[in-house]
């Protein structure tokens, strides 16, 4: 039988979950910092607006992808 967490250790695991979320967030960061970089985009002057929207198309790409639909080619949509 496991003996019951105390607060401070709880209170321990979800600073340890804290700082390994904001790790995780900031590697996410820089990984797509450097394919907009790679990709030209960091010379462009792409309105936010307009930046988020094409986000959002290319995440909504790949959740269609991603439930199942193989994508046909390189340039599959």
């Amino acid at each position: 039988m496991r003996v019951k967490s105390s607060l401070s250790e709880i209170d321990s695991q979800i600073e340890k979950l804290r700082e390994r979320r904001k790790t995780l967030v900031v590697k996410a960061g820089e990984r797509f910092a450097r394919a907009a970089a790679k990709a030209g985009l960091v010379e462009m002057e792409i309105p936010d607006d307009q930046l988020d929207a094409i986000c959002e198309e290319i995440a909504a790409r790949f959740r269609k992808t991603a439930k199942g639909k193989a994508p046909t080619g390189p340039s599959a949509p």
